[in-house]
């Protein structure tokens, strides 16, 4: 009986390991509020300065951890799509240039958004890239 417990438990955290993803994750492909003019500040804690996002129509620009960048986003609210391009930026070396390249590499990965409160998720399909907080 023991064992049967333990290989029950053993699956449920399996299962869950497999299945982890965003509450938000069953809005992904659904009509979005507008991302015009809005500006937003990377959920997570990263070491050295905090990456933003900043949406101006169809530019972005903003700081990705060290040097600033800019580039192009079409966005779709029917369909919740995001697409990031023409990205450059500065060049500066910091600290911890790994911070910047993963924001950099997962910006240009996405392709889905959602918005939920002051909370903005950047998905690949249904896998959730990033997640920001509204920037006042």
């Amino acid at each position: 009986m023991k064992n049967l417990f333990l290989s029950i438990c053993a699956a449920a955290v399996l299962a869950s390991c497999g299945t982890m993803s965003s509450p938000s994750a069953s809005k992904v492909g659904k009509s979005q509020p507008s991302l015009a003019n809005t500006k937003w500040t990377l959920a997570d804690n990263v070491k050295g300065k905090v990456p933003t996002l900043n949406i101006e129509g169809e530019k972005i620009n903003g700081n990705a951890g060290c040097n600033n960048y800019f580039g192009t986003a079409k966005v779709d609210i029917a369909t919740g799509s995001f697409s990031a391009g023409q990205v450059g930026s500065t060049r500066m070396a910091c600290d911890n240039m790994s911070v910047e390249q993963n924001f950099m590499d997962m910006v240009g990965k996405a392709n889905k958004y959602v918005v939920s409160g002051n909370t903005l998720e950047l998905y690949k399909d249904n896998l959730l890239l990033l997640k920001f907080n509204k920037a006042e």
